[in-house]
């Protein structure tokens, strides 16, 4: 018996920064975000033996542990650890087998995704009847509090709950408000937009740490370009809603100029380079995903400037990236002797 699941990355549009605490905690946040076809996928399997053994089958990982007792944090596969203290080690042995289609610190939220998927194959496992936001909560707790990693709220619930959401961050909780875009409006969408990989990748928690000290000391540009981004959220699930796709381009734009300014080190000579790059090559705006210093640059153009931005983009260092919005969320499923089964 193996049981199985995958949990889609995403990209952001607008928002980002104001999910992370304190925050929205005190002020309220919004991002507006979709799922793409990019995933993390977990297999989890029985052992003969008592003993959890964790593979990456990306970076050739390996992590044994014995009993729950054992589990330290050492930087070896950590956020899988946390998930089995967190929701209990089984009473057999398992292996358990990862892998996704993003490294750590590309910006689409593949960290995030990873626990999800583990949690959602777990909840499998247990047979425990957990609801969507309760998944997403315990991923956010698990990558956040458990393992003490910076950083904000979407991503955990834009792996568990899948498709295009305006997903607002409440003083008293999350609500995620999937859109009703009509498919021609999407279809339009997904023509103009460009993906490409930078080829550095950054640590998104370090960039957050330096972004939270400043809002906790009362730095008023920062709280003022959070509250800018909290707007653009609205103001792109607006555009969206009305089939005014010309209007993204210089929205992402308008977000990426906001967050920059979160950090110096959001942005460096060389992304700056790239966006410049962009720009002559007929893009009307873009944004980096993520926390920013690397990772993945999303571009908005019209199709036919989009040949020759690709190549200025590949020219530049920067490897496409074609890629599909994906409807679905976290999915699981289990294979039996007989097949498979939901």
């Amino acid at each position: 018996m193996r049981i199985c699941s995958k949990a889609p990355l995403r990209i952001s549009f607008a928002g980002g920064g104001t999910d992370v605490p304190p925050y929205p905690k005190l002020h309220g946040g919004a991002v507006i975000s979709c799922t793409i076809d990019r995933y993390a996928y977990v297999s989890l399997e029985p052992r003969k033996d008592e003993k959890v053994v964790i593979r990456s089958l990306d970076f050739d990982m390996v992590s044994i542990l014995d009993s729950i007792a054992e589990i330290h944090y050492d930087g070896n596969l950590d956020f899988a650890k946390a998930v089995i203290r967190t929701m209990g080690k089984p009473d057999e042995g398992l292996n358990i087998h990862i892998s996704c289609n993003a490294p750590p610190g590309s910006g689409l939220g593949s960290s995030s995704a990873l626990i999800v998927g583990v949690v959602g194959a777990m909840k499998h496992l247990h047979d425990q009847a957990l609801t969507s936001y309760e998944i997403a909560d315990t991923a956010y707790h698990i990558e956040r509090e458990e393992l003490k990693i910076k950083g904000g709220m979407q991503d955990q619930y834009a792996a568990t709950f899948g498709g295009l959401n305006f997903i607002e961050f409440k003083p008293d909780g999350v609500v995620v408000n999937p859109l009703r875009i009509r498919p021609e409006i999407l279809n339009e969408l997904s023509t103009h937009l460009v993906l490409c990989n930078t080829g550095r990748t950054r640590l998104s928690s370090k960039i957050l740490r330096r972004q939270i000290k400043s809002y906790e000391s009362g730095d008023k540009l920062v709280l003022r370009n959070l509250e800018g981004l909290k707007r653009l959220a609205s103001k792109l699930k607006d555009s969206l809603l009305k089939g005014q796709v010309e209007k993204i381009g210089p929205l992402l734009d308008e977000d990426w100029d906001l967050k920059r300014q979160l950090d110096t080190r959001i942005s460096t000579p060389f992304l700056d380079r790239i966006s410049k790059i962009a720009k002559a090559s007929g893009a009307s705006g873009g944004k980096i995903l993520g926390a920013g210093g690397g990772g993945y640059f999303l571009f908005y153009c019209n199709p036919e400037h989009r040949p020759k931005l690709e190549k200025s983009l590949k020219n530049a260092g920067c490897a496409l990236e074609h890629f599909s919005f994906e409807p679905s969320g976290l999915q699981t499923w289990k294979v039996s002797e007989k097949g498979v089964v939901s």
